[in-house]
């Protein structure tokens, strides 16, 4: 029996390409992490299930005032807490007076249905329904912005919040992604408006591949990170050319501007840069992500960019 379960650990680990050849001290410990870490304070039924979250609401808040609202979703075989702690938005959100939430995803280990397409944990579009089912009960508890929801992710999460942007353009201002795994198709993203996107990733990341192709075992279609970053620019009405953005250390950028709509298109390479939140080590072992730089800070940039747009109703 414990050796099927240490089997068990290692197969699912190598699910969709996201983590392989882990050891089985690794699975053990990320098993003990989950079990003592994954806490939720917050629950909806969506789609006939029940579905979790973790909520952050500033000691600043003030019901008699429209609040931004701020989604991040956790990457694959990771959960809520883990998110907060990656991403560290709860210090942003007392500093600036915004609401946060982490929700969860499904299935063990938990995961999103960024392909957005149909499996047996998570058919079609069920996770693009709950997060609107989310903002739904949240706006009903608390004075949220509509025109001010904003949507970002690690890894497996980056790619679940470009499928928001394709699917739910019509409630959500801006996304940010963070070493994404964007298996949904460009050519099927259709969003109801323009949405401004701010991309980080890793030129040396060993699990969503910069230059595209395989992870690990499986032949997952990973797309070549700057080449889908222009597609998106492009597809955003930008203009074709980048500018350039300040270099910090080992990060350097581009910005598509001139974008339908007065939005733009920053997108960050981390040189030598793993599969990690740039500005926070310690989510997983460097043998695995590798790199994590410390010359940038994602989430602060992206919460600086998310202030510069609003829906328009």
């Amino acid at each position: 029996m414990a050796k099927q379960s240490v089997t068990r650990g290692k197969k699912v680990l190598r699910m969709v390409g996201i983590i392989v050849a882990v050891p089985v001290v690794l699975v053990l410990a990320l098993a003990l992490a989950y079990t003592v870490s994954n806490k939720t304070n917050g629950t909806l039924i969506s789609s006939g299930v029940r579905r979790e979250y973790l909520l952050y609401v500033p000691p600043s808040y003030d019901p008699a005032t429209p609040t931004p609202f701020v989604i991040t979703l956790h990457g694959f075989a990771q959960w809520p807490a883990n998110q907060r702690d990656v991403s560290r938005w709860n210090p942003l959100a007392d500093e600036y007076g915004f609401i946060v939430v982490y929700p969860s995803g499904t299935g063990f280990p938990k995961r999103w249905g960024a392909h957005g397409t149909a499996d047996s944990l998570n058919p079609q579009m069920e996770d693009v329904t709950f997060i609107s089912d989310l903002i739904d009960k949240l706006e009903s508890e608390y004075t949220i912005d509509p025109t001010r929801i904003y949507a970002n992710g690690l890894s497996n999460g980056g790619g679940m919040s470009y499928l928001l942007a394709c699917k739910l353009a019509d409630r959500i201002a801006a996304v940010g992604t963070v070493a994404g795994a964007y298996l949904y198709p460009l050519s099927e993203c259709q969003p109801a408006r323009t949405v401004p996107m701010i991309v980080f990733h890793g030129d040396a990341d060993p699990i969503v591949p910069y230059y595209g192709g395989p992870s690990g075992p499986f032949d997952q279609p990973f797309p070549v990170i700057p080449d889908w970053v222009a597609q998106w620019a492009q597809q955003n009405g930008c203009a074709e050319t980048p500018g350039e953005l300040p270099a910090q250390g080992e990060v350097t950028g581009i910005k598509y501007v001139g974008c339908d709509q007065n939005t733009e298109v920053p997108f960050y390479t981390i040189h030598g840069g793993g599969h990690s939140w740039p500005n926070h080590a310690g989510a997983l072992p460097k043998a695995i992500v590798g790199h994590t730089t410390q010359d940038i800070d994602a989430t602060r940039v992206m919460w600086a960019f998310f202030q510069q747009y609003t829906r328009t109703p």
